[in-house]
């Protein structure tokens, strides 16, 4: 007969749900919170880009589909692209959320991705609430 020794956590999920799992439970060093939503769709943004430039897919019709989302929003995610270098650094260098709204939201952004020209952005800044 074999014994086997092992220390496992149950855990509860959404719905009353039991999971086991074996893995280490997070130390109080790892960061609290969730990535924000901000931040996955802007990696997500640049590695869909990066497809588009490398053949890997058509167009953005097929990557809609490889990614389970409509082609316009599709477009949605990829217009993030048109923001400036430093704002894309800090969108995905944003603190994790650990309660309550995500400070930034996409839907926000749009407005900003839409102007061409980042020296127009600023020229802007007086006018509309992009501060």
């Amino acid at each position: 007969m074999i014994t086997i020794k092992r220390i496992v956590h149950i855990s509860q999920k959404a719905r009353g749900r039991k999971t086991i799992s074996s893995e280490k439970r997070p130390t109080d060093g790892a960061p609290a919170g969730r990535i924000p939503r901000i931040s996955r769709l802007m990696a997500h943004a640049i590695t869909f880009d990066r497809m588009l430039r490398d053949g890997t897919v058509r167009d953005i019709t097929e990557l809609a589909r490889l990614a389970h989302v409509s082609q316009p929003r599709m477009t949605q995610i990829l217009n993030l692209n048109h923001l400036a270098p430093d704002i894309q650094e800090a969108l995905l260098f944003l603190p994790p959320v650990t309660k309550g709204r995500e400070p930034v939201r996409e839907k926000g952004l749009r407005e900003i991705c839409a102007i061409p020209d980042w020296e127009t952005l600023h020229r802007c800044r007086g006018q509309n609430s992009y501060q």
